[in-house]
């Protein structure tokens, strides 16, 4: 069962990768909002990708991002920044995807893109230096 959560997470970062790819062709093609909402995904399943390692999944963004900030943010593993450029990529999505007439500058986009290529490298190491550990028992 082990080797296929380790599967399962990464084939959630692949995926978060992928994502973050398309909300970079979305931004230099002037869809921004698009491109927000895209970042945020990337930046959803590379979470996804820890919580697979702990058999933790929720149907709800909200509930994942909870599971983080209490299991990783609290405890170190994380720190207090990426929890909140998650938080703001999150409302940023919301925002875009939800609010009628919400428009969304370049800049901005570009942002979420930033924060979302930190958390993803942020979850490539935690991910990394946790396969690293259990090669070392």
């Amino acid at each position: 069962m082990e080797g296929s959560l380790t599967d399962l997470s990464a084939y959630r970062l692949a995926k978060a990768g992928e994502d973050l790819e398309t909300a970079r062709e979305n931004l230099e093609s002037g869809k921004y909002r698009a491109s927000v909402n895209r970042s945020y995904y990337a930046v959803l399943h590379a979470l996804r990708a820890v919580t697979a390692l702990d058999r933790f999944d929720s149907g709800k963004h909200s509930g994942i991002i909870a599971f983080i900030n209490q299991n990783y943010v609290k405890t170190g593993v994380f720190d207090k920044q990426t929890s909140k450029m998650i938080d703001s990529c999150y409302r940023l999505r919301e925002k875009a995807d939800y609010d009628d007439f919400f428009l969304v500058a370049r800049e901005d986009a570009a942002l979420q893109i930033d924060k979302a290529d930190a958390i993803l490298r942020a979850v490539e190491q935690y991910i990394a230096s946790r396969q690293d550990d259990r090669n070392e028992q």
